[in-house]
Formats: C-alpha cells, structure tokens, sequence
C-alpha cells in the first residue's frame, strides 16, 4: 500500500488514558468498524445495528474460548454496559445470574436476563435441595450448587453473543424479556470454498486460592484460662496444668512463646502424655486445599457447499476442583445443519447434548457439612494432618476423628464421605423452516425443545454432627419446555421508504416434576440405598407446569436508509393468571436516526453520529399454582399439611415500562466508536409476599402492590489507536450507573418497611419508599453526637433496639476496560474491571472475628488478665458523654463487638478492581503451518482473576450466597474461596 500522510492525534478516551493514533487519510481502507454490522435482535432475527433505537452489544465468539470457563458467562464480565455477572462463590459449576440494568423486581429470582439459544428461549429453571444457607445447630442440609441449564452451553459452540440490554430490545419475548436478553447464536459450519475443515483445541489449566482473610497466628486455641500460678496456659483435657481448655473453638489461648503443654497427641487419640511444644500450624486451613485441574479438548468439523453447511463438535472436559475429592466430567455434542431444499425453502436444525457428572460438588453455607463451617472454627494450633485418617481406629464408617468438638466435622470426612453426587442430562435443538413465497413475502416456522433429566445424590456418613445415623437422599428431576414460532414476513418498499411487516405467534408448555426419596438413618454404616434406611421419607411430586400462548407483530419502517422506525406488539395468555386477567397486551416502539447523512457530516475526523430512543411496556406474570390452596406434602408418609402461603385468586400481571435514549458517534473512519445511553425503567403491580395476621391460619400471602423505578446511564467506548503492518492495538471500555428507587408500596405498611428477604435472621433486605432494593438493614452500633462508639455500663457497646440502614448491596458504578495488543506472530490482551460502591455482610467474619481468628482481634492481647477497654463513651445520667473505663475480657469485647447481629462491623465496602483476563498468543508462521498440511497453528497462555485490589477482608469482594435456590447479593455466609487460574491452550486447524 503506497504511503499517506500521517497525522499524530492526540485522544483522551473517557479521561482512563491517552493513546497517539496515527490516523490513516485513506478512509475506505483504514476504517475498523462498519456501521452496517449485522446483530442478532428478538426471535432471532438479523439486523443492521445502525437500523436499532436501542443497544445490542455483541460479543464475537472467541471472547469465551480464550480463558475456558467452567461457565461461558463469566467471559462476558466487565465487556458490556450494565451487565453484571452474579455468582454465589460454591464450587465449580459457578452457577450465575446475569443482571442488565439493576433490579427491577422485589421478587430476587425475576431479576435475570433472558438467555436465547438460536431464537430459542431457555427455561432457566433451577432445583435447590431445599436448604438455606444458615441453618447453623438446627441440623439439616446446606445448598450445593448443581449448576443450571445455560452454563451447560459449550462456549466451543458459541459463534457470537449479542446482549440486548434493555426491556424494548427484548419486547417480542414477552413476560421474560423484561430484564433484557442474551442472544446466542452457535457455529453453523459455513466455510471458505466448500472445503472440509476440522479443529482441535486443547486446553489445560490450573487454580489457586486467589484470596485469603487475614488469619492471625500468633495465638492459639483457648478462654483466657488461668493455672494456679497465675498464667495463661492450654492443657487438651483435664491435665497437671489444669482443667482442659481444649474444647473451644477460640483462639484467645497462649501466645506461641516456645512453651510446652499437654496437647493432642493423634497417635493414641487422646491427650499426649507429656507436655508438647505449643506452636503454630500456619497453613493447617490453606494446605487443605489442592491445585484444581480442569483439561478440555474439542474436536469440530464443518464443510459446506452452495447449498449445504454442516457442523459437528465433541468436547470433553474434565474438572478437579481446589476442594480434595470435588469436580466433574462434562461431555457435549452438537450438530447443525443448514440445507437450501430447493430456492424457495430452507431448513435449518440444531441439536446439542450435554452431559454432566460428578461424584461429589462442595456443599456451601454455615451447617456442620460445608467445608466454610470448619475453616471458620478450625484453630491454628491444630494440625491438619491430624484429621487425614478419618475414622478413629478400629471404628471405620463409625466414629470419625474429631478431637476439640463434636459440633465441628472431620474435614476429610466433609471431602470424602459427605458426597453430592450428579449425573445430569441436557438436550436442546430447534428446527426452523423459512419458505418464501416470493421475494416480498415469507414465513418462518421454528420449534424448539429443552429437555433436563437429573438425578442427585446425597450421603452422609454415621456420627456427622447433624445425622448421628446417617442419611441418604435420592432427587430425581425432569423439565422439559416446548417452544414453537409461526412468523410471517412481507418486505417491500415505496420509494425511498422500506417496510417489513411480520406478523406471527408462539407456543410455549413447560413440564416440570420432582421425585424425591429420603433414607433418614442408615441400618448399616456406609451402605448408601434406600432399602438400608431406618425410616424411607418419599415426598409427593408436586406439579409445577405451565403454559403460554401469544400473538404478536412488528413493523420496521426505514427512509432512505437514514431514518429506522420499529413498532411491536405482543399478547400474552398465562395459565399461571386468573381467567380475567391472564390475557395482557403490551407495545414496544422504538426509533434511530443518523444524523451525519442528514447533515451530511462526512469529515474523516466525524463521520458517524446516530441518535435513537425507544418506548416499551412488557407484562409479567408469575409461578405456576399461585391460585388456589392446595396441600403440600408432609414429612410424615402419606401425610399432607396446609400451605403457610396464602394464594391469590385474583391477580394480574405485572407492567413493566421502559424509555431509553441515547446516541452513538464514529470518528477517524470509525477508528473511535463511543455511545452513550440513558434510560429509566418503571415495574409497578409487583407479585410479592406479604406477612398476614396469625389468626388467619397463614403466615404469607400474594399481591399486587409496589412500583420500583431504575434510571440509569452506560457509555460504552471502542478504538484502534494503532495500527499498522506488524503492529495494531485495540481498546474497548465501558461505564455504567443505575440507580433505583422504589415508588410505592401495599399499602397495609403503612409506612413501615417491607422484609423482602432475609439472611440468617439478622440481615434484612427491607423495602422502603423512596429506598432501593438491595437496602440491607440490621443493628448498628450506637455513637454520640461526634461519632464516638457508645458503651453501657456493663463495658459492652449499647445495644440499639430497631435495625437501621446498613448500606446497598449494588453497586453505585461499574467500569471495565479490555486492550487488545498485535505484533506480528504475537498478540497480548488484558481485561480490567471493577466496581466502586456497594456493601456485603460476612457471617465468616463474624464467627473468625468472634473467635480471635483475624489479625483485627489482636489489639488487646498482651494487657494485664486479658482485659482491654473499649474505645467510646459511656452515656452519663444528664445525657452528657465521657469516656468509657470500664474493663472487660477480651474474649467478651470482641464476641460482642463482632456479634452476628451487628451488621455494621461485620459488612464491607466491596469496591474492587480485578485483572479478569490475560492472554499471550502465538501464531506459528504460515510457511510452518502449511508445511504441516494445517491452516492455523497457535499457542496462548491465559489467566484468569490473575490480581484483585479490594479492602473487603474475605475471600471475594463479588460475594453472594446461595440460599436455597436463590443467589443473594450482598451476603456472604459459608462462601468458598475463589479461583485464581493459569492456564495453556493449543488450537489447530486442518
């Protein structure tokens, strides 16, 4: 290419850094994105994304195969506007919930996007085994996360993503589009020249705790117990020294100092014989955990002719999680093909298999099973050697080894014997039939179906903590949904104006049931069937199916390829609404203009500017059998008990209502692409719970009632700053903010705050007007006039009587950044992100900080008698303040300054920047490759979570809980350590 003349420009991209572009003057060769890019829009329908009043950001397939995720989704953090990935920190199959543009329900499981396959709507459900997160001494089970339907997709299979961010992007999808929707469309095969063309990828990677809380050790186990002379000691039972002090789970014993004393001795199991030395064991929580493995290899073939593309793939992955003893094998398949019959009609099929097993995924939360539950009570003079054996000897699948508490569980009997196993099936595939009729006028017919068969496993082995006995659990799971479209299609055009009428319906049933068997007892130990069980617990299948029906229509109206008009509208009919009301109609228009063709501003240094706005309502209705009363099944067999729940027989959709406007702008060519969008979303007649008077034989019932509001403003923001023959770099960011605000509320409150949900009985999710949702409230410390911490007289801090406004468990901004580097053979990126705002309550902290586990415990530890006054004020009788003198023991300061119920000094900032992602790639030279008979040959490294700047003081700052079913924002309880991976991957292609 001949030389031109180059400028050095200088841009400030949204005040993050300054680059120097060298801009080209040759535009139609130096341009970088068309503005004609085509994205898949609702019912999977391809669009110029210039023609769109509202933002579709796409996301190109090999964002999610470069870093391999368990789950595909989390390639998305920090890449679009508004997007945020939630994960509740359980394990390996990372379910997660993606939110576009906050929360816009009091109802926390209606607050996910829309994930379509191909045009086809996943159901999304997902099965809890019925446990919360907190069920600390009331026995009982914890949540294991057992993953859901769409991190099952294969991110090998992924050929783009397309987010529709908004409720009027999402429209013709009805009561589910509300939150937006994530458009994927899978590989179809289509190749270069009709050749056969074969790929093999094969990555290995490795994980790492990428966070530890702050442990303290320098003191050991103990109460701040005294010996006859005077000094503080340990003595594990009764011994010369003194009594024991061996049964605590505190660590406000000795300082290690190179003393001796009467210790565990794992040998003989009991107190060892002489006095040994008192020490530290400083990674006796740490070396419990291993270097996870996962290895994955994929194996596609696609070819294609004029009127044929076919595509086939295979993957295998197998998963060794940082918890000993935990992981899972997925396999997956998939096909599509792609056939022109005959010039008027063409078929397209899709068809994907996933399988999942596991003989063990960890169990989360605060209860004896879950792993947390013995880091948090695990003391640092105790080696974690001493629990390998598991069951004492001679006692085998009888009495486990648990020398300082029968309350805490062996963590190898946890890894080894307390198993949730999986073996999960899970099918799509869709058919679609176009035939045009002429080439005005056409019709679509496309079914889908979504298939899951799940059966799980759960063990536990005699003398744990909460089944002396044992208990095995047997859940069998099948839901299947059905999805068919019928959409006409007539195009045309007069004169300058295009227009594309389309008018059509869908189909939609979901069956959904539930087995379940419970053995609650073993006759012999270590004999896991239901036939060995004491007493057999089945639970009645409670039915849970639902049907949709709908009509909608749409018309794109287009002038002079300048100005782009879109009216839509959707009926909707719910067998989960009453008679009256299960028919509800809802509108969408939206609008785009590019203004540079109006005003004809075609300069190379501005040659784009498009504005765009969009109006939208969307219904939404509710669960199946919300109706009417019914009996559920007991725990006694053959017994049934009335619902807590009080069902409405009259309610009627919700209505959500979205306005967004906003405007994108190209510069240098489209070197520079920055958009800005501003929107507000209005959700009123919410279906919610609301507690009801005792005496009515219920504790719940369900309404319409509340209005919440979310406004907010993305900016997203692309360049190529360089680029040249060796070199080139590419730049995308992005910034979002939402605010929400909830309206009104039913009206029995009165002005009083309604509990939406709460976490452990302590921290409450309160829903007050002129509040947001993810308020979290619960008690505080009491402070004076100046801010100082109160004190009672007992030298204990006040206790306040009503909970207070703690903080928001949302972000109040989030930015990402991705830079993309090219020399050569060589290719370097990098992706950024992070949050600035939000709060998150730490039950770990705590339970750790109550125990003198953390560093923040020791201030104190070497005063006279373990005494230590608390820094504040005591309130004087005339109401003045002086300060507090009033001594107490350590051990009593720090169990009630870190209280579970103070949920101030046991939540934190969660404002954090993470490098996400980091990959170097090398190409091998083309003379190299084609000597090998191949077409591509390259070797990446690739990171993930590889660094994290936070003050949030546990594992992770992004924490959530996995309650039941729910993923719970702004909780952390029993969360697991999250992973730090590195990883290598080779790709061929023949």
């Amino acid at each position: 290419m001949r030389k031109e003349t180059q400028k050095l420009l200088v841009l400030a991209l949204l005040g993050l850094v300054s680059v120097n572009l060298a801009a080209q003057q040759k535009a139609k060769k130096d341009t970088i994105k068309s503005i004609d890019e085509v994205v898949v829009t609702a019912l999977g329908i391809k669009r110029q994304d210039k023609s769109l009043g509202y933002v579709a950001t796409k996301v190109n397939g090999e964002e999610f195969t470069k870093t391999q995720n368990n789950n595909w989704a989390q390639a998305l953090e920090g890449k679009v506007a508004g997007l945020k990935i939630q994960t509740a920190g359980a394990g390996p199959l990372g379910t997660s919930k993606i939110t576009l543009r906050g929360a816009i329900s009091m109802n926390l499981d209606q607050n996910g996007a829309l994930i379509v396959v191909d045009g086809v709507p996943l159901g999304g459900t997902s099965t809890s085994n019925g446990s919360d997160a907190y069920a600390a001494g009331s026995g009982g089970d914890v949540p294991v996360d057992f993953g859901n339907n769409f991190n099952s997709i294969n991110p090998d299979d992924i050929e783009s993503v397309t987010v529709l961010q908004g409720a009027s992007a999402a429209a013709l999808y009805g009561s589910r589009g509300a939150g937006g929707a994530i458009m994927i469309t899978t590989k179809s095969g289509k190749t270069k020249n009709g050749k056969v063309n074969v790929t093999f990828n094969s990555s290995s990677s490795f994980d790492s705790v990428l966070k530890w809380p702050d442990y303290q050790h320098e003191y050991g186990q103990g109460t701040l117990t005294k010996n006859t002379a005077g000094q503080f000691y340990y003595s594990y039972g009764a011994s010369a020294d003194g009594v024991s002090t061996g049964g605590t789970s505190s660590a406000f014993g000795p300082k290690f100092d190179g003393q001796y004393y009467f210790q565990y001795d794992p040998t003989i199991e009991a107190q060892s014989k002489s006095r040994q030395l008192w020490r530290s064991y400083d990674n006796n929580v740490k070396d419990f955990w291993q270097t996870g493995t996962t290895y994955s290899n994929t194996l596609g073939i696609e070819a294609s002719n004029q009127n044929t593309a076919f595509r086939t793939s295979l993957t295998y992955q197998k998963n060794e999680w940082m918890m000993p003893n935990t992981g899972f094998d997925r396999f997956n398949y998939a096909l599509s093909v792609d056939h022109q019959l005959n010039p008027k009609l063409k078929m397209v099929a899709k068809f994907a298999f996933n399988s999942t097993k596991s003989d063990n995924l960890p169990a989360t939360g605060y209860n004896n099973q879950s792993i947390s539950y013995f880091m948090i009570f695990q003391n640092p003079n105790v080696d974690l050697a001493w629990y390998k054996p598991i069951w004492k000897q001679g006692q085998y699948q009888t009495a486990q080894i648990h020398p300082f508490s029968s309350f805490i569980d062996n963590p190898y009997l946890i890894a080894y014997e307390m198993l949730n196993g999986l073996d999960k099936k899970f099918i799509t595939g869709n058919v679609t039939a176009t035939y045009n009729f002429s080439k005005h006028f056409d019709v679509m017919l496309r079914s889908g179906l979504e298939l899951t068969n799940e059966e799980r496993t759960t063990k536990r082995p005699w003398n744990s903590a909460n089944y002396a006995q044992g208990y095995y659990r047997e859940q069998y799971i099948k839901n299947s949904e059905y999805n068919t479209d019928l959409l006409f299609t007539y195009k045309n055009k007069f004169g300058k104006l295009n227009y594309n009428i389309s008018a059509g319906g869908n189909i939609r049933a979901n069956e959904y049931v539930q087995n379940d068997y419970k053995a609650i007892g073993l006759r012999v130990a270590g004999i896991y069937e239901l036939n060995n069980a004491v007493s057999l617990q089945p639970i009645v299948p409670i039915p849970k199916d639902k049907e949709m029906n709908s009509v909608y229509g749409l018309v794109n109206l287009s002038y002079n390829n300048i100005w782009f008009v879109d009216v839509t509208a959707r009926n909707d009919w719910s067998s989960a609404l009453p008679k009256a009301n299960r028919s509800y109609f809802y509108p969408s228009v939206t609008t785009s203009l590019i203004l540079s063709d109006v005003l004809k501003l075609k300069s190379r240094l501005f040659n784009y500017w498009k504005l765009r706005g969009s109006w939208s309502q969307v219904g939404n209705d509710t669960d199946p059998y919300s109706l009417r009363q019914f009996f559920n099944p007991s725990d006694f067999p053959g017994g049934a008990e009335t619902n807590n729940l009080l069902l409405n027989a009259n309610l009627k959709p919700e209505m959500n209502t979205n306005i967004e406007a906003g405007m994108d702008f190209g510069f240098f060519n489209n070197r520079l692409n920055y958009t800005i969008t501003a929107y507000q979303n209005n959700t009123k007649d919410q279906i919610i719970p609301v507690q009801t008077i005792a005496e009515s034989g219920y504790t719940q019932r369900i309404i319409n009632a509340g209005e919440v509001r979310n406004r907010g403003v993305e900016m997203m923001l692309t360049a190529t700053p360089v680029k040249s023959k060796d070199f080139s770099w590419n730049l995308s960011a992005n910034w979002s903010l939402n605010r929400n605000k909830i309206l009104s509320l039913p009206a029995e409150f009165q002005g009083e705050p309604y509990t939406m949900f709460s976490v452990g009985g302590v921290l409450f999710y309160n829903a007050v007007v002129g509040g947001s949702l993810g308020d979290m409230y619960g008690y505080k410390l009491q402070r004076a006039p100046d801010g100082q911490v109160i004190y009672g007289a007992d030298g204990l801090t006040a206790k306040s009587t009503e909970v207070e406004y703690v903080g928001n468990a949302y972000a109040k901004w989030r930015i990402g950044l991705q830079n993309t580097f090219k020399y050569k053979n060589f290719a370097v990126s990098f992706s950024i992100d992070g949050q600035y705002g939000g709060r998150a309550y730490s039950q770990s902290h705590h339970k750790m900080s109550e125990q003198g586990k953390l560093t923040n415990t020791l201030m104190g530890r070497e005063n006279p008698n373990g005494m230590i006054v608390g820094q504040g004020v005591v309130q004087n009788a005339d109401g003045s303040f002086s300060p507090n003198t009033k001594e107490v023991l350590l051990t009593s300061y720090y169990a009630d300054y870190y209280r579970r119920a103070n949920i101030e000094t046991n939540s934190f900032d969660t404002s954090f920047v993470k490098l996400r992602e980091a990959t170097i790639t090398y190409y091998f030279p083309k003379d190299l490759v084609k000597s090998l008979k191949m077409t591509d040959l390259s070797l990446s490294v690739f990171g993930r979570n590889l660094w994290m700047w936070t003050k949030f003081p546990l594992f992770d700052p992004e924490a959530a809980t996995l309650n039941n079913g729910s993923i719970t924002p702004g909780a952390e309880v029993g969360q697991l350590p999250t992973a730090r991976t590195v990883g290598i991957q080779l790709n061929v292609k023949f």
